[in-house]
């Protein structure tokens, strides 16, 4: 008998991503590799949020490649830092 591996999906609602939204928004996310800052993000907020949940809620979702920093650490050392996209961050 052989099985197939599942996954359960989670039911993503609209206010998940609202509450994913407000925690990026206070946390004053930065612009990612699309260049998109948090202030054009809110000029058409509902319509991105609403597909960004439409894509998540069907699997239908694929994020963008990161913007990847190297910022300086402690005894001259850096690390890398990756940055999404603001549409990105609500995952």
């Amino acid at each position: 008998m052989i099985f197939k591996e599942q996954t359960k999906s989670i039911p993503i609602t609209k206010m998940m991503v609202w509450e994913s939204y407000k925690l990026i928004r206070s946390n004053r996310g930065s612009a990612g590799i699309d260049r998109q800052t948090l202030e054009e993000f809110d000029k058409v907020r509902s319509k991105e949020l609403y597909k960004i949940w439409n894509r998540l809620a069907y699997g239908s979702y694929f994020p963008s490649p990161v913007k990847r920093l190297v910022i300086p650490k402690g005894c001259g050392k850096t690390r890398p830092l990756g940055i999404p996209t603001v549409s990105d961050w609500n995952i």
